[in-house]
């Protein structure tokens, strides 16, 4: 009774095997227009593809963005065209609730873009600041601790000229 037990515990573990063997041969490796086998049809061949390396372009002079709310620091480093080079923001820095507000979280994230933006040959940037965060200033100390030149600091904060109606006058 112990040998028919084993035996049929091997038949069913030698059925799952086979029924994985099965299903792998099933589906069939490789390209379209290839047997199961990988050989290309008769009469043609395949030619190996070649991948060509992507070779980064150098960017000597860019701009970088530094957008400060109270709640986030996002510093994005483009070229001159507008291409983004590299971002990053005090959240993706590991930053989280209201320590991304910080100055110091601002500086970080500055920082950061900046070593991602050097793998491109940044040497010069115009900086344009957005909002009234705490990081504003933080952040460009931060792009200038790296060790390349500012050209110029440009001041982008949106100011209302008169603003939005205001509410209507409380009668006492």
């Amino acid at each position: 009774m112990a040998e028919q037990e084993k035996t049929l515990a091997d038949k069913t573990a030698e059925k799952s095997t086979s029924e994985k063997v099965a299903t792998r041969e099933k589906t069939p490796q490789g390209k379209p227009g290839e047997n199961a086998a990988g050989e290309s049809p008769v009469g043609e061949e395949v030619k190996p593809k070649i991948k060509k390396s992507k070779s980064k372009r150098t960017v000597t002079e860019g701009r970088a963005y530094i957008q400060s709310s109270f709640n986030n620091t996002i510093v994005t480093i483009t070229d001159l065209n507008g291409n983004v080079i590299a971002w990053s923001t005090a959240g993706s820095n590991g930053f989280k609730g209201a320590k991304k507000a910080t100055p110091y979280a601002a500086q970080i994230s500055a920082e950061a873009a900046i070593n991602k933006a050097l793998l491109y040959g940044v040497e010069k940037l115009h900086v344009f600041v957005k909002g009234l965060g705490a990081g504003r200033e933080q952040a460009i100390r931060g792009l200038h601790s790296s060790g390349i030149s500012i050209e110029s600091i440009t001041d982008q904060t949106p100011v209302p000229h008169n603003g939005c109606r205001p509410r209507k006058a409380r009668r006492v």
